[in-house]
């Protein structure tokens, strides 16, 4: 399937900039995945279209500081570092800037004046050098800028980063983010992401309670959003393009209440991309382990072709497009996608490509805001 035929036109100043004062002010944009209908709503709305016995399953992930800005140590010129992936003793797979100039073996320091380690020479250098509380040294390099550094440092690496890193918000974001826990979710627990599971940016820990109250059941899936945000489908056709890696767990907690729900003839609703994917391949491996769904009850509640769920964790690299089916997710709240991006691929896969496409015309016709920070969109 050809990638251009995800592309649609975006004004650019749809795209927006900064967060909405209250997090349940957004629009929320309804789509229908079997009829195409499109209804237009503010985010509370979503209570009405949650019914109890529904299970909505977030991504409790939380955002690093992963953006770093240093210097190379032998010249001092400027470099960036952008974390995606912890691969263990200190090593770390990140995007560098400029990929050009920073090679196999350069080392890199944070945390130091640049201005004054060119102008310093010999033993000044060397103790301007010395006195960095971050250094790195690249030891492999990868495609698109992907390189794996090493890092020495003292005392705990997550205090280092808060102090030196800052919150990495996508590049078509050019305001600054004055309060950092915006880009965040009220359930984030679990360090180590790239980038937040914007879905989720929406909730309020009041509207989360008017969803229990109502009898939806919350459950929480952790998948560390890395360089398969960032990176772009290259390829002509989608069947070529491969994603990258990126760590995932479903709890044993989560996983029960799934296999309740799903028995009870309940709706899986995931929140965001993120959290589909997860399900999604907790669903394949389940299957792969022998988790496949046996008890009479709970294919006369509903739950017919939907495997048993088993707790799971690992790296996963999913790629859900038009063609591949869902076997668990029956609904989903998401944001407003990029252009050809897996993202809309996946969506696309739910929903159906035409279905998506119209509604995202409605979507720039109606001025809702796109992307990171803009409005919402269920998919049921």
């Amino acid at each position: 399937m050809d990638v251009q035929a995800f592309d649609y036109h975006l004004p650019e100043e749809l795209i927006a900039q900064t967060p909405l004062v209250q997090r349940t002010q957004s629009r929320l944009m309804t789509l229908d995945k079997k009829s195409g209908a499109v209804g237009h709503h503010t985010f509370e709305d979503l209570a009405d279209y949650l019914q109890a016995g529904d299970l909505l399953v977030m991504n409790d992930t939380r955002v690093i500081p992963a953006r770093l800005f240093g210097v190379k140590a032998d010249t001092g010129a400027k470099v960036e570092l952008l974390l995606l992936k912890q691969l263990g003793d200190d090593r770390w797979e990140a995007l560098a800037r400029p990929g050009k100039r920073i090679r196999k073996g350069t080392e890199l320091l944070f945390g130091v004046d640049a201005a004054a380690l060119t102008a310093a020479d010999g033993q000044d250098s060397a103790a301007i050098r010395s006195q960095a509380p971050l250094t790195a040294v690249v030891e492999a390099e990868g495609e698109m800028g992907a390189r794996t550094v090493r890092f020495r440092y003292e005392g705990i690496f997550n205090e280092v980063l808060d102090q030196l890193g800052e919150m990495p918000l996508p590049p078509y974001i050019k305001e600054q983010l004055p309060e950092k826990e915006r880009y965040q979710t009220v359930y984030a627990r679990h360090a180590g992401s790239a980038a937040a599971p914007t879905a989720g940016l929406h909730f309020t820990e009041p509207f989360l309670e008017v969803l229990k109250n109502k009898g939806v059941r919350l459950a929480f899936v952790t998948l560390h959003v890395g360089l398969g945000t960032f990176r772009p489908v290259s390829a002509e056709t989608i069947e070529e393009h491969e994603m990258h890696a990126e760590y995932y767990e479903l709890p044993q907690e989560t996983a029960d209440l799934i296999n309740e729900t799903t028995a009870a003839g309940g709706r899986i609703v995931a929140v965001g991309t993120t959290s589909t994917r997860t399900l999604e391949t907790a669903a394949r491996q389940s299957q792969a382990s022998g988790g496949e769904r046996k008890d009479a009850a709970a294919e006369t509640a509903g739950a017919a072709g939907k495997p048993h769920i088993l707790p799971s964790s690992g790296w996963t690299s999913i790629f859900i497009y038009p063609g591949v089916e869902l076997q668990l997710v029956d609904a989903m709240l998401t944001n407003f996608h990029l252009p050809k991006s897996t993202l809309l691929m996946l969506i696309s896969a739910m929903a159906g490509r035409d279905n998506v496409l119209n509604a995202y015309r409605e979507a720039v016709e109606e001025k809702y805001r796109f992307f990171s920070f803009g409005d919402a969109m269920f998919i049921y």
